[in-house]
């Protein structure tokens, strides 16, 4: 079977004997994002070998995230160290695994595939020591015939061109875990349908200001929703001016695990945030979901979703950029000039597609 939809044939390899995989590693280091946006291919992965052993392997900070995910049988955690690495290094090659797959190719994921001792590593043509690879692939352009693909469309070629049928482009999707569902029901007692808000951003590049943010807030209190914002503890400073500005219209929280976060979501009407990775996390758990873009690629980290979204941006010849500082204008003109009145038509449009029930289109 093979997933490719498009593109020229590849060069010959034998292919892959899939019938005989019964263990297959995942390896997505890196963000929330990046681990939320693996989930499609682990679901294309699962319906192809619904037997197999699929593990993945994710940076322990991000771990709790699939601790749940009903589409994997194992999550093993890498901490940051030498040492940490080597041990995980250690644990993947007692696994003996087939088929290992590098979803991502910096120089420690390529090193723990190696590691793994797999028959198949399999990673793309462009990865850090692509030599250590016995399975290399062209570019995820090529295999969907697209100029511009979205993250998730970049992992899911990678299977596609082993094997695996990815043509459906499967949406991101978590499992909410009970006891994180119990936790946040005990401590947050709404009384009516709440909001979550996410104003922080790793990237000044890529964060509005905690004033328009109160603005949504204010709004969103003024048509009977509650809000409840979130961000990491060294973000809370974010939080706390958002707060200050808000008022009572919002609950704050800096404390939460993210399978608390999760679950938090899954009962969400709505999400409003930066572009970050718990917009992801809202989007997987099908929540109506408004983006605010500044300096990243719209095309690459847009929610990957069939529920109700919409993205928020102002259209730069500069986008998009590393977005470590605004290079061109000295300051993001592409998150500055961003409105309020911008947001709440994006607010206005998800929400009236939820209560008409219209699917999102196709990407």
């Amino acid at each position: 079977m093979n997933g490719q939809p498009h593109g020229p044939k590849r060069r010959s390899q034998k292919p892959i004997d899939w019938q005989k995989v019964q263990r297959v590693l995942v390896i997505r280091l890196r963000s929330i994002g990046d681990t939320v946006l693996s989930t499609p291919s682990l679901i294309a992965l699962r319906r192809f070998l619904p037997d197999a052993r699929i593990d993945i392997l994710l940076e322990d900070w991000v771990a709790p995230l699939l601790e749940n995910f009903e589409q994997i049988d194992n999550v093993i955690a890498v901490g940051k160290g030498d040492a940490e690495r080597v041990k995980a290094a250690w644990k993947i090659r007692r696994n003996r695994y087939d088929v290992v797959f590098n979803l991502h190719g910096g120089t420690t994921a390529t090193l723990l595939a190696r590691a793994s001792g797999a028959r198949y590593r399999i990673g793309y043509a462009d990865y850090q020591y692509s030599f250590l690879y016995n399975r290399k692939y062209s570019t995820s352009s090529e295999f969907w015939n697209a100029e511009r693909t979205h993250s998730a469309e970049q992992q899911l070629a990678l299977l596609g061109y082993a094997g695996v049928p990815v043509s459906d482009r499967p949406r991101s999707s978590l499992t909410v875990s009970e006891s994180a569902r119990r936790t946040v029901a005990n401590r947050f007692a709404f009384k009516k349908d709440y909001a979550l808000i996410h104003p922080a951003s790793l990237f000044h590049t890529k964060q509005w200001s905690a004033e328009n943010f109160a603005g949504i807030v204010k709004e969103l209190a003024a048509r009977g929703y509650e809000s409840v914002a979130v961000a990491s503890k060294p973000e809370s400073a974010v939080l706390e001016s958002l707060a200050e500005l808000a008022g009572p219209s919002v609950t704050i929280a800096y404390d939460l695990s993210l399978p608390e976060i999760t679950a938090l979501a899954s009962d969400a009407k709505l999400f409003v945030g930066n572009d970050s990775g718990i917009a992801h996390i809202a989007a997987a758990v099908n929540v109506p979901t408004v983006v605010i873009f500044g300096s990243s690629n719209r095309d690459h980290w847009r929610p990957w979703t069939d529920a109700p979204n919409e993205i928020v941006f102002n259209s730069f010849d500069c986008q998009p950029c590393p977005g470590y500082e605004c290079a061109v204008y000295g300051e993001p003109r592409c998150i500055l000039g961003i409105s309020v009145e911008q947001v709440i038509k994006a607010i206005d449009k998800v929400l009236a597609k939820k209560e008409k029930g219209e699917p999102q289109p196709a990407f």
